[in-house]
């Protein structure tokens, strides 16, 4: 019987944003070495990802202080987000109304093992080359235009 890798983990509890938002963020990492993870949240144009990259540096930090394992040879193994309370306020609105307004939280957990068990998720594809156009420059598609254009007229 073969032991689970070992795993360090890391929350963050109580976070202003919506699970949903984060979880596109997260899905971003999950599976992906430490070291690609931050360069993936630290060009995140998304709010969360500064959070989120909290905990992950969290994390990090727990494999190297409790373990004494060094942090970019780690592995995102899991990450993901659960709801967290919805605070509810009131807005006015016109004729004595109001409407509800829901802020959000979440609860976001990433858990790091080393990279030896553990299948790391490749870099993405460099994107396949660009098809050149054609070396008549398109000359035979204006040729074709021109026959019908007589044709018509004849």
């Amino acid at each position: 019987m073969s032991a689970a890798p070992q795993t360090v983990r890391a929350h963050a509890k109580y976070v202003r944003s919506s699970a949903q938002k984060s979880r596109l963020v997260v899905d971003l990492i999950r599976g992906r070495s430490v070291p690609e993870a931050r360069t993936i949240l630290a060009f995140s144009t998304r709010a969360v990802s500064r959070d989120i990259d909290k905990v992950l540096r969290s994390a990090v930090a727990n494999a190297e202080t409790n373990l004494g394992w060094n942090g970019d040879d780690l592995v995102v193994q899991a990450a993901f987000v659960d709801e967290g309370p919805t605070l509810k306020r009131w807005s006015p609105r016109a004729r004595g109304r109001v409407n509800q307004i829901l802020k959000r939280t979440s609860h976001i957990t990433i858990l790091v093992a080393q990279a030896d068990g553990v299948p790391v998720k490749p870099a993405a594809a460099a994107a396949p080359a660009t098809t050149s156009k054609k070396a008549d420059g398109g000359a035979s598609k204006a040729k074709k235009s021109t026959k019908k254009k007589k044709e018509a007229v004849a």
